[in-house]
């Protein structure tokens, strides 16, 4: 296949030829706000400038992430930091075995005084909710996210209760300690925009990271983005022109992905809606109004690696290279051939 093209003309007499104008080209734009979080973010956190991007496209795409590495890489550190550059409320809920749903959803109480029912909201009531090691309680307390993920709400004694908005879960998971931990079910994954996988810095990065903790500004995080600011981010993005070849480009990665062989489940629909929102919110931090297929290129495997299950013949190929990498490798070889096995548009 062909690399990358400009974005596709509209045919003639398309009624809505002209992708609508983007904010971008002021200073207050898509693009100067990125970089201001990547600089406020940056004081404290080291070469982490592709995961704030990614977590900047899902709270503009209205989703969730889920960041996996091994323990040390800053990921609980990263995500308070990026919520302090939003000025919103931020719950950090630490999962374990021994947790109920209760601990996250809250509960119904009755007040002795005037024997009335008064609901007593749990942490889940925050706009930027932190699910750290979420793999390590048991499913009955996992499931109790599905609803606020999905519907932005939580139904506690058949009345619903509807979330802060804005609202995101950005949820840690560890790939190499397996003891005493849970599977995230298929259902609850496809809930999540991205998988983002964390590796470890680089060695200029890592002194980087020696140099700043002595530095007396090691803890200064400048807030960034008002809650006003999101909500004219998420209006550009809703307004953001997308091509009726796009779309058919961007279903035909998604049903790549169920006709290959090496894999044992593909993408759903779910997965391609939240694929055209991701490649959306893409084109308006790269202060773009339009969406191209470089958009749907590079976001393809955060947004299928948790979604598609390789086959273990597949898997048992690369056994010996170890490590996220070794685990990661045949579905980005997959991945890697049905994105060359659909035309791009022109």
């Amino acid at each position: 296949m062909s690399g990358p093209s400009p974005p596709p003309a509209p045919a003639a007499g398309a009624t809505a030829a002209t992708p609508p104008a983007s904010g971008a080209a002021t200073g207050d734009g898509p693009v100067e706000m990125l970089r201001r979080l990547n600089a406020s973010i940056g004081q404290q956190i080291v070469g982490y400038q592709d995961v704030v991007r990614a977590l900047s496209i899902a709270l503009v795409a209205e989703g969730h992430i889920l960041l996996e590495g091994v323990p040390g890489l800053a990921k609980t550190q990263l995500v308070r930091t990026f919520a302090r550059t939003l000025d919103l409320s931020f719950r950090r809920i630490q999962f374990t075995p021994d947790m109920l749903p209760s601990d996250i959803l809250g509960t119904t109480i009755l007040r002795p005084k005037d024997q009335e029912f008064e609901f007593r909201p749990g942490p889940i009531f925050a706009n930027v909710i932190l699910a750290d090691e979420i793999n390590r309680a048991p499913p009955k307390v996992q499931s109790a996210l599905l609803e606020a993920m999905q519907e932005r709400q939580v139904t506690l004694d058949g009345v619903s209760h509807p979330l802060p908005v804005p609202f995101i879960v950005i949820a840690t998971q560890n790939p190499l300690e397996h003891e005493g931990t849970y599977p995230l079910p298929e259902a609850e994954l496809d809930r999540f925009l991205f998988r983002w996988i964390l590796d470890y810095p680089s060695a200029d990065n890592e002194v980087e990271i020696l140099r700043s903790r002595t530095r007396a500004d090691a803890d200064a995080t400048t807030t960034v983005l008002s809650p006003a600011d999101i909500e004219r981010l998420r209006a550009e993005h809703r307004a953001v022109f997308v091509h009726e070849d796009l779309y058919r480009y961007l279903a035909a990665v998604v049903r790549q992905t169920r006709s290959d062989k090496g894999l044992l489940l593909g993408a759903s629909p779910r997965a391609s809606v939240q694929f055209l929102m991701a490649a959306k919110a893409a084109a308006l931090l790269d202060g773009r109004s339009y969406v191209i297929p470089d958009d749907v290129r590079r976001l393809a495997f955060a947004v299928f690696n948790h979604r598609v299950i390789v086959r273990p013949e597949v898997v048992s190929r690369t056994a010996g290279t170890g490590g996220i990498t070794g685990a990661i490798a045949p579905l980005l070889a997959l991945l890697g051939q049905e994105l060359d096995a659909v035309e791009v548009p022109r």
